[in-house]
């Protein structure tokens, strides 16, 4: 397939790479042209174990590019990933502003595409798939999918495919992932997309077609439990001081139960990193809503 990638962050990097390493595309695309020169010249902006022999082996091969070209980037694809920062502001909302500048060049970049053929059949099978890889709250596919819509009668559809990569493991993480999760509107999407991450779960692991709002929550939900299961162990442990109780016995005991299970469960610092504390965060924003 011919893939964008909007965003050559950590997501979209590593995604990308991926993509291009099975055979796809892939042109990564970013507004900063000193970081497309470099990654161009097999230069990597971050550090990720394989990461960077998996982006020369590609950019050699010419499955992978760089650009800040917008117009050929978004023209050319037949599939297109948002990979933009969605951080939290100071009351816990996602800011969706680099969301929403990427949704409107798309859909100026393929309003002035060459109109597809009139046979509905066919220019559905042609249309464009926009799918936000952003962590972003519950029903912002869809808003991204009204913005679109109001600025092109071009045809597209939209999709929902949230990442669950972790820093220093992103690479066996997208090449071996648990389980792929897409949010789609209709059948046609979901086999395309389906397609896509095949070749990633030959192991047995499940891809998980489901609708937008649930794959956004998914993200979510997930996220909120691993933190969820840091600060619990961490109150227990607390607790386990505080009563005279060895907090290591305690685990041991309690994680022996195979419906509460071991990971996740170590006491010690609270959560953190770029991940747990902003999706916190949009949860309790989500909920106050």
């Amino acid at each position: 397939m011919r893939i964008t990638m909007v965003g050559t962050g950590y997501v979209g990097l590593v995604t990308g790479t991926c993509f291009a390493n099975t055979g796809n595309d892939v042109m990564c695309l970013d507004i900063d042209r000193q970081k497309i020169e470099k990654l161009n010249a097999g230069i990597s902006p971050i550090y990720e174990p394989g990461l960077d022999e998996l982006i020369r082996r590609n950019v050699k091969a010419q499955r992978l590019r760089f650009t800040s070209d917008k117009t050929a980037a978004y023209q050319g694809a037949e599939v297109i990933f948002i990979c933009v920062g969605t951080p939290s502001d100071d009351r816990g909302r996602a800011d969706l502003t680099a969301l929403l500048a990427s949704a409107q060049d798309i859909a100026d970049a393929i309003g002035h595409a060459p109109t597809q053929t009139p046979n509905a059949e066919h220019e559905d099978q042609r249309a464009k798939i926009i799918v936000v890889k952003s962590t972003v709250p519950v029903g912002t596919t869809a808003r991204i999918k009204s913005e679109i819509a109001s600025r092109t009668k071009q045809g597209f559809r939209m999709a929902s495919n949230p990442e669950f990569l972790k820093e220093g493991a992103a690479i066996a993480d997208f090449q071996k992932p648990d389980r792929v999760v897409i949010g789609v509107e209709d059948k046609g999407t979901g086999d395309r997309l389906r397609d896509l991450y095949e070749p990633f779960v030959r192991q047995g692991n499940p891809i998980f077609i489901m609708d937008l709002a649930s794959a956004e929550m998914v993200k979510y939900a997930s996220n909120a439990m691993l933190a969820t299961k840091i600060s619990f162990i961490n109150e227990i442990a607390n607790l386990c001081e505080a009563c005279g109780a060895d907090i290591d016995e305690v685990r041991r005991g309690m994680c022996a139960d195979h419906r509460i299970g071991n990971q996740f469960l170590y006491p010690g610092l609270g959560y953190g990193g770029s991940c747990f504390p902003k999706d916190v965060l949009a949860c309790i924003w989500m909920g106050r809503e």
